[in-house]
């Protein structure tokens, strides 16, 4: 985002929350019938986790500690929100993104305690930041006093009568649209109200410092009684008016040679109904980028796939690249969502649209969000459909290859588990074979792909199946299945105990290829520093609290046929209880989209001489 759009985002920012403060006070002590009420009372902690409920939280990640314990115990006594205890405060924080993602317009909450907890989650904050996933971090400090008296308390750096106390802050406010610390007892409801409201409104990470004193303060509850206001802020009328006249006279200049690019955030920003609306009643193609993968129903036969510059298959990147005008919906321009930044669609054929600007071609238009302008661009674009309707669309589809083999090689595995899945599945892959894999794969109707393709933290997907799997169960959604390389389970692996505790159901297919697939094919593809321990990976769930044919069910297949066998077994994909299945395969194979991103990122890395 430029600075221009900074600026804008905050003034809009800024206005949000004065309106809210403005409704507040109009509402402050009087009831529905104007007659005035007594101000009921509640201790701070108290208002911010019925905050959460109100917002329709049901779950709140991350692990008990010191400076947070007082808290806690305000969380476990709800009766609409639940405490899951993860293992360690990375996983927490993983998790709480992938509750985020799959239960869209919510936001995930992670609790950890001061220093050692809040930095340990930290790479999970910067995750959620990177990708527009709104994340509130809370995290219990020391009190109000000791904050101010600075002695050398443990979770400190052990500088004396100096020790920075805001050391752990200053880092936080990097990876935060919004943070603050709850010192002040008359503003801490207001603060609470705005750190939540920009942290939804944003789709961004939010920090929140509560000290423990401060938590068992009584304020007055008269705030609950007005919703929070998280709705973007309006677009200025007569700029947004210019701005559609623009874009139909580059409709019709085009002659309806026009295709729809959706990208990440028009699910982040929460537009994914516009979006649908837009693509049915104006007809004109559809593709994705791989982050936006899933905003389009990937059924839907004016859907033509997933264009990711010179990674594209042919027929999709002639199509997109050779429209003349290309609508861009929610675009997030990273190297692994381009293609190594090859796209080529050129600035004079494009127009943009994101939740805080347009862009017209070259003309820049802060404060002109989508969620508010794409419902009067429908409207003012349907009666081109008919045109529309005479553009060609790729069938976008995945046969499973005929091979002279068994080997589960990842040029048939992708398209056969492709069969395997059911409308409304959560499907999550990991950064590397897994996400290159499941690209080319149509998913059915409601299905959510979940993947982190631009922050890239290995092992991500642990922690962020087990949110996923609890968004799944509040929003009615069906099976969670995680595709994992065997090197990125070993970094988070502790959380499949903590699903098996709360007896969630997700089946994990594990890629065992001895290694990092995708480091390998950066760079070194025989050195040792890419391989891995080969674990009994069958015994994971038993060794973390399963018990194999009750509680947990475990497979290893070797072969094409016996992984059939397995998908099309009807036990297995009714996943009654959590499941674990080994694919061994090949220690080189992978993805095409991986060897061709692979080939082009070692070239601009140099990691030799000669690269």
């Amino acid at each position: 985002m430029s600075g221009s759009n900074q600026a804008v985002a905050s003034l809009q920012s800024e206005v949000t929350k004065l309106r809210h403060e403005l409704t507040t006070v109009k509402n402050a002590g009087h009831s529905a019938n104007g007659s005035t009420i007594a101000a009921d009372t509640m201790y701070v902690g108290q208002y911010l986790v019925e905050r959460l409920v109100q917002l329709g939280i049901t779950k709140m990640f991350g692990v008990p500690g010191d400076f947070n314990l007082g808290f806690l115990d305000f969380v476990e006594d709800h009766p609409k929100i639940d405490w899951v205890g993860n293992c360690n405060e990375l996983n927490a924080a993983y998790a709480a993104d992938g509750y985020a993602r799959v239960h869209e317009g919510k936001l995930g909450v992670v609790l950890t305690t001061f220093g050692v907890g809040e930095l340990s989650a930290m790479n999970g904050i910067a995750g959620a930041f990177s990708e527009h996933v709104p994340v509130l971090h809370i995290v219990g400090v020391p009190s109000t006093s000791q904050q101010k008296a600075k002695p050398m308390l443990h979770h400190t750096l052990g500088d004396g009568r100096n020790a920075s106390f805001d050391a752990y802050y200053k880092a936080a406010q990097q990876f935060t649209i919004a943070h603050t610390n709850l010192v002040d007892i008359q503003t801490a409801a207001a603060e609470i109200d705005r750190v939540i409201t920009e942290c939804l409104v944003m789709a961004r990470p939010a920090y929140l410092m509560l000290p423990t004193d401060i938590a068992y303060m009584r304020i007055s509850a008269t705030r609950l009684k007005t919703p929070l206001n998280i709705e973007p802020p309006p677009n200025e009328p007569e700029t947004e008016e210019f701005v559609l006249d623009e874009i139909i006279k580059l409709v019709e200049a085009a002659q309806n040679d026009v295709i729809i690019l959706v990208d990440a955030c028009g699910i982040r920003h929460g537009v994914r109904h516009e979006v649908e609306e837009l693509v049915h009643r104006t007809g004109f193609p559809v593709y994705a980028a791989p982050m936006g993968k899933t905003l389009i129903d990937e059924s839907y036969h004016r859907y033509g796939g997933i264009y990711v510059g010179e990674i594209s298959h042919e027929d999709i990147k002639e199509k997109v690249e050779s429209a003349k005008l290309i609508l861009s919906i929610g675009g997030l321009r990273s190297d692994f969502n381009t293609g190594n930044f090859t796209y080529h669609i050129p600035t004079q054929r494009t127009v943009e649209l994101h939740s805080d600007h347009a862009r017209v071609q070259y003309a820049m238009f802060p404060g002109i969000g989508m969620k508010r302008l794409m419902p009067k661009l429908t409207a003012r674009l349907q009666p081109y459909k008919e045109g529309a309707f005479q553009l060609e669309v790729p069938k976008f589809e995945a046969p499973v290859p005929k091979e002279d083999n068994d080997i589960i090689t990842h040029t048939w595995l992708w398209p056969r588990v492709g069969q395997f899945f059911k409308p409304k599945d959560i499907v999550v892959a990991e950064t590397g074979t897994s996400a290159f894999g499941v690209l080319d794969v149509p998913l059915p109707a409601g299905a959510i792909y979940v993947s982190q393709i631009l922050w890239g933290s290995i092992g991500w997907t642990v922690g962020s199946t087990l949110g996923a799997a609890f968004a799944a169960q509040d929003r009615g959604m069906n099976r969670t299945i995680l595709f994992v390389g065997d090197g990125s389970l070993q970094l988070t692996v502790q959380e499949l105990s903590v699903m098996l505790r709360h007896g969630l159901k997700p089946i994990i297919f594990v890629l065992n290829n001895s290694g990092y697939t995708i480091e390998r094919y950066l760079h070194g593809k025989t050195r040792k520093y890419n391989d891995i321990s080969n674990w009994k990976w069958t015994k994971l769930l038993d060794t973390l609290g399963g018990e194999e044919g009750k509680t947990s069910k475990s497979y290893t297949v070797r072969t094409k046929q016996e992984l059939s066998d397995l998908l099309d077994d009807p036990t297995f994909a009714a996943a009654e209880t959590i499941q674990l299945v080994e694919m061994i395969m090949e220690k080189h194979d992978a993805p095409r989209a991986l060897q061709v991103q692979a080939e082009l990122s070692a070239k601009t890395n140099r990691y030799t001489a000669d690269a």
